[in-house]
């Protein structure tokens, strides 16, 4: 029968082979620049530019414009392969294809730890990852263009206001009771990634944002960040002149 030491050895060599089995496909090309497929006025692209800036990726942009009249849309067989949903973004990044923002921020935050975009507190990080959710599942999906295209120019405009409003009215209570300077707290986090773009769709959308003072103000100053500034959607570089930054 083996001792005690011999099977606490046995255990430590097999958790390394098992260690090297997934680390060296999982960071193998890490040399490789990553490439950001994004549409410019995208929601979840400039989700996945502000991670990238937060963590300080260098990175290669593919413009991916959502619309069939522009070169290099997404609707085409080569897109496909890239992304079977035929959206944006989607990120080559060491050898891999990701192709969901909030997937794709939780990948940057495990691999490349540092700056955070998850606070360590548990609780916290409970918090920002409700957030998110609420954000990226409950509010963003149904006012998406792919949803207002099948809903028709007549009517999608009061169907995002509508459901923008009833987004809101829930966030902004959660924001009221989680939020520092920044949505949770006084750590930027992968909420207040999320937060800044939405706040743009609502604009878009013509949405009434009186209502909610917490999302105005977490808002505000959130813009004011570089890493904002630097990927706003009016600086792509597929961004039409009419709508680029002077």
């Amino acid at each position: 029968m083996a001792s005690a030491t011999q099977l606490t050895h046995r255990g430590i060599h097999l958790a390394r082979l098992y260690r090297s089995s997934w680390s060296k496909p999982l960071f193998r090309n890490m040399a490789t620049k990553p490439i950001l497929y994004s549409y410019w006025p995208s929601s979840c692209s400039w989700r996945v530019r502000v991670a990238l800036a937060i963590k300080k990726i260098d990175y290669d942009i593919k413009p991916t414009s959502l619309l069939k009249t522009v070169s290099g849309h997404a609707y085409t067989d080569e897109y496909r392969e890239v992304n079977p949903m035929q959206k944006v973004p989607s990120l080559k990044i060491d050898g891999h294809t990701l192709c969901d923002s909030v997937a794709i921020m939780h990948y940057l935050e495990e691999t490349r730890p540092q700056p955070a975009l998850l606070p360590q507190d548990p609780v916290k990080r409970a918090k920002v990852r409700e957030i998110v959710e609420l954000i990226c599942s409950g509010i963003q999906p149904l006012q998406n263009s792919s949803v207002l295209n099948h809903i028709g120019k007549d009517q999608s405009l009061q169907w995002a206001q509508h459901w923008i409003a009833r987004g809101f009215q829930g966030l902004e209570k959660v924001l009221s009771q989680s939020a520092g300077k920044f949505c949770v707290g006084d750590e930027l986090s992968m909420a207040d990634i999320c937060l800044v773009p939405q706040v743009r769709n609502a604009r878009r959308y013509k949405a009434d944002l009186t209502p909610y003072p917490t999302i105005i103000r977490l808002n505000q100053e959130l813009q004011e960040l570089d890493v904002f500034k630097a990927t706003h959607p009016s600086t792509q570089p597929d961004c039409p002149p009419e709508f680029a930054k002077k």
